[in-house]
């Protein structure tokens, strides 16, 4: 049987390592917090502290998510702490995605790009995988429930596109992209737990290596989707999960 892999994160906004709930993340407050933003970590230590901490572990595949403007230098500063090992998404286009691997991305994420008009480009996802090539592109799919289905979020999940997720939508998008990363906007930074229903869904319709990000329950995708912690997490502050604990996982059940 497979065995899900810890994936490490680096949320900045500002500039600063944090930790927010995704679906209070708005795009009018994306640079500054306002009174609808609730955050549930702000970091005293550099972006570069947390690179070198997952570099000393030999967690692989981590994301760098920037959430907003403000962002870029403190993004390359985790790059240049261990480069090609991390993964950087927000703001990715077919345009800057090869800086963005020239500055020490192993991959780059992709999200509202994908999604002019809240409608889904294949041509702007073709455009990214000549760009940099299938092995370095990760679509990021994030979602909101609704109802009985998930529709994928853009604008820091604020607006729905036209794309529901289903086996066939990830069939669609998978043979163009190396992994995929999944928020379910609804239950991030919560520490309420996952969206089972949606993990299970992965589990069954995921043809490349996928990520949910936001805590996890190994049980429930037969170990086939990787899972990255965010505010649950000892280091982040929080008081479900520590990093040390996560090591020994991949340590014991992920092949070098």
């Amino acid at each position: 049987m497979p065995h899900s892999a810890f994936r490490p994160c680096i949320d900045l906004h500002g500039g600063v390592v944090k930790q927010i709930v995704g679906g209070t993340l708005r795009a009018e407050n994306s640079g500054a917090e306002d009174g609808s933003l609730r955050t549930n970590f702000v970091s005293q230590r550099p972006p570069a502290f947390y690179a070198q901490l997952y570099k000393d572990h030999n967690l692989r595949g981590g994301h760098v998510i920037k959430l907003g403007p403000g962002n870029d230098d403190a993004a390359r500063e985790a790059l240049a702490t261990w480069p090609d090992r991390l993964h950087v998404g927000g703001g990715i286009t077919a345009e800057n995605a090869a800086e963005w691997v020239a500055a020490g991305a192993e991959k780059v994420i992709v999200t509202s790009y994908l999604f002019p008009s809240c409608r889904f480009s294949l041509e702007r996802l073709l455009a990214l995988e000549r760009a940099v090539g299938k092995e370095r592109l990760v679509v990021d799919i994030s979602c909101r429930r609704r109802d009985d289905t998930w529709v994928v979020a853009m604008n820091r999940w604020q607006d729905l596109t036209d794309m529901q997720v289903t086996k066939e939508s990830l069939d669609l998008v998978s043979a163009h992209c190396s992994e995929l990363l999944i928020h379910a906007a609804d239950v991030e930074g919560l520490c309420q737990g996952i969206d089972e229903d949606l993990v299970r869904a992965l589990g069954e319709w995921a043809t490349i290596p996928v990520t949910y990000a936001g805590g996890a329950r190994h049980r429930v995708s037969n170990g086939r989707v990787d899972v990255t912690f965010g505010s649950a997490l000892d280091i982040f502050g929080g008081t479900g999960v520590t990093l040390d604990e996560l090591v020994e996982w991949n340590n014991q059940h992920v092949a070098a």
